[in-house]
């Protein structure tokens, strides 16, 4: 399979994982009146997350910088989602999927092979399914540098880790796929993520991005006719003519929004 995003993928998902307990500290002690450099600074000096190494701490920051920090609007609307703050299933999907946006190598695995797999009707997602489709993607020419079969090996571990620590999967040894809930804050603030990039209507409601949550077309309706019935946005549908409306543009704004239940 060819990636579908433009980006050469690394190797760094061994060093990540999903660090939902990570990232809440950060943006539970993030200072809004610091500048980025400034908080990255304070959380080194005072190790917030009680590590012992130093190199593990700059994982982390390294991390958090990559995902959260590349758009201040998200990040002002994380904190304020923190601060809230909202219930852990909801935040823990939001950052799951901030995650694959920031990641080709998390974001493709889910496109190419779980999400199929889960379509498929099977449960199960081996190992060695995750290190056969890597194998590809060297072969193809799509990691930064060519792997050894030791570093497949443990990019295809760091992968299943951090899907079952987003909740995608579960079990020690086997891991079989869950079937996600996505609470209704959690949609809304990710469709609005993607109405900034493709407009609401039916562009967005028939986004093929939703697959990373495992969510069929009809799923995603679901959710926006729920959302709408809660007046958390305004969803209309009439054969193809599609209407999504959102109270805000700034994520910030929708994440009180968000954290209020209504508007």
């Amino acid at each position: 399979m060819t990636p579908t995003v433009d980006a050469t993928y690394s190797s760094k998902i061994i060093k990540a994982g999903a660090l939902l307990s990570d990232t809440k500290t950060l943006l539970a002690y993030w200072d809004v009146g610091a500048s980025v450099a400034e908080n990255l600074d304070r959380f080194r000096r005072e190790n917030l997350f009680g590590k012992a190494s130093r190199s593990r701490v700059e994982d982390i920051l390294l991390i958090f910088r990559q995902r959260y920090l590349d758009d201040p609007d998200i990040l002002a609307a994380l904190v304020a989602l923190a601060a809230a703050p909202m219930p852990a299933e909801s935040f823990d999907r939001i950052l799951y999927y901030l995650a694959l946006r920031s990641d080709a190598l998390l974001h493709d695995v889910v496109v190419d092979l779980l999400a199929p797999t889960y379509e498929r009707g099977q449960q199960e997602l081996l190992i060695s399914d995750v290190a056969r489709w890597l194998q590809q993607q060297v072969a193809a020419g799509h990691t930064e540098r060519p792997w050894g079969a030791g570093t497949v090996e443990r990019v295809a571990r760091g992968l299943m880790a951090t899907l079952r620590d987003f909740g995608m999967l579960q079990g020690v040894i086997h891991k079989r796929i869950t079937p996600p809930f996505i609470p209704t804050g959690a949609f809304c603030f990710i469709a609005l993520l993607r109405s900034r990039e493709l407009q609401a209507g039916e562009r967005l409601l028939r986004d093929p991005e939703w697959r990373v949550l495992l969510m069929s077309d009809l799923a995603v309706e679901r959710s926006f006719v729920t959302a709408h019935q809660e007046h958390r946005l305004e969803f209309y549908a009439a054969g193809r003519v599609v209407r999504i409306a959102f109270p805000t543009q700034s994520l910030e704004e929708y994440a009180r929004v968000l954290s209020q239940g209504a508007y």
